[in-house]
């Protein structure tokens, strides 16, 4: 019976019923989706399809407890990563995984595959497992009628890769060391013709780096583009991050003269707020 339903499935996705496959087209009960989010400085991409609830009990009974599942309808939920990461304190190597679950009432079992295209989980082999995570679930009290994935939280570092089923949620936290890196890249870009002042300065900040160098690189860009709202602002937040609100006013200020001049509504605003920061 298996091996019936896996080539009948198989039969299907390829097209060979040609009735269906030339004369016929219809949507597929479960939605596919590809969602991609950027990290670090590459991105994850995940695959699925999206099974939805249509008044039947979910976990538990039409997706046993304890029983590996394709996280997902139709071929199994793909998840590809670009750079190396971390998953639940785990590294995980760049590549594209099948991404399973072992569903549970208190825990959930998630399982990166090295076997990222099969339909469903008829073949799936645990001997192809690459690395297992156990996390919590919670019950929640709205209804999530139809499966949905969603990277939550996500800043350029870390993010939750959320799943929401049924009265479920659950999922895996991300993250990635991409400072090393930049750092690299910053310091390769330095030693080229075409220095990056501004984005290298911009770095340094928020990443509390050295603003003494930060505020060294934006001058020398400002040197360059001297009527530059944006310029003024970012030279206005690292003084003002170094302590320096007397120098920190005096150039939001011409920032702020600077838009205004341009009808630039956002620099505006921005160069006010440092004002407003310097003032307290």
């Amino acid at each position: 019976m298996k091996k019936t339903i896996i080539c009948l499935a198989v039969l299907l996705s390829l097209g060979v019923f040609t009735v269906t496959a030339q004369d016929l087209t219809i949507p597929q009960p479960s939605t596919p989706q590809t969602i991609i989010q950027g990290f670090g400085l590459g991105q994850v991409t995940l695959t699925y399809s999206r099974p939805s609830v249509k008044g039947r009990k979910i976990f538990g009974y039409m997706e046993p407890y304890g029983k590996v599942w394709r996280t997902g309808a139709n071929w199994a939920t793909t998840i590809k990563f670009t750079d190396d990461v971390t998953m639940e304190g785990k590294s995980v190597a760049a590549g594209e995984y099948g991404l399973f679950s072992i569903p549970g009432q208190k825990e959930w079992i998630f399982i990166l595959n090295k076997t990222s295209k099969q339909w469903g989980a008829y073949t799936y082999k645990e001997s192809d497992d690459v690395i297992r995570f156990t996390v919590p679930v919670k019950t929640t009290s709205a209804l999530t009628e139809t499966l949905t994935f969603d990277f939550a939280n996500a800043t350029p570092t870390d993010c939750f890769l959320q799943l929401n089923w049924e009265h479920v949620q659950t999922g895996l936290h991300l993250k990635i060391d991409v400072d090393t890196k930049v750092m690299a890249n910053i310091d390769r870009a330095m030693q080229s013709d075409k220095k990056p002042y501004y984005s290298a300065a911009i770095y340094y900040y928020n990443n509390n780096k050295d603003l003494k160098k930060a505020l060294e690189w934006m001058e020398v860009q400002d040197k360059a583009q001297p009527n530059s709202d944006n310029i003024k602002y970012w030279i206005a937040r690292i003084k003002l991050k170094m302590g320096d609100k007397k120098g920190a006013i005096a150039t939001a200020t011409e920032g702020l003269n600077l838009a205004t001049k341009a009808n630039d509504v956002e620099y505006a605003r921005m160069n006010k707020e440092v004002l407003a920061d310097a003032a307290k």
